[in-house]
């Protein structure tokens, strides 16, 4: 069975939240650095060690902002934010832009998948993701199908 979509464009935007809650969640460990630094404001009572760390914070949070944003821009990804519609089977996902232009992403592509309230969510890598709302969908089999090939293939746990 083919699961045929509507067209869709991811926005920029909608790429840089979800990119960024991505890194933030896989990336936790990251955020250990300026809470010891900040906490080394308790022994050695210096505020320094806090400005540190809240500078650190934000070089960090800013830089994934930055890259992502530049994701956005770039040529080499303008696929990802051009309006296509998705051919899902449980071979491959066909991200098609027309009749004749399309990119096959074969299962064993894909990292990871979340499922949202209203979307599926594929990762790719750290900054190639395939997003899927629930409203591109023709009816509910349909989101029940790709659900049922994401547990299949253990994308998803049960």
């Amino acid at each position: 069975m083919n699961v045929k979509t509507r067209k869709y464009a991811m926005e920029p935007k909608t790429y840089r939240g979800l990119a960024m809650n991505k890194v933030l969640t896989e990336m936790w460990w990251a955020f250990l650095v300026p809470i010891a630094l900040a906490s080394l404001t308790f022994v050695f009572n210096e505020p320094w060690y806090a400005i540190s760390a809240a500078i650190i914070t934000v070089l960090y949070l800013l830089f994934w902002y930055i890259q992502f944003t530049g994701i956005s821009q770039l040529e080499q990804y303008k696929m990802l934010f051009e309006k296509m519609n998705y051919e899902i089977n449980s071979q491959q996902i066909l991200m098609k832009i027309n009749s004749k232009q399309g990119m096959p992403v074969k299962w064993e592509q894909i990292k990871k998948v979340k499922i949202g309230k209203d979307y599926f969510l594929l990762s790719l890598n750290r900054a190639h993701l395939v997003h899927l709302p629930f409203k591109i969908f023709n009816n509910q089999n349909d989101i029940k199908f790709v659900e049922s090939i994401l547990k299949r293939k253990g994308l998803i746990k049960q």
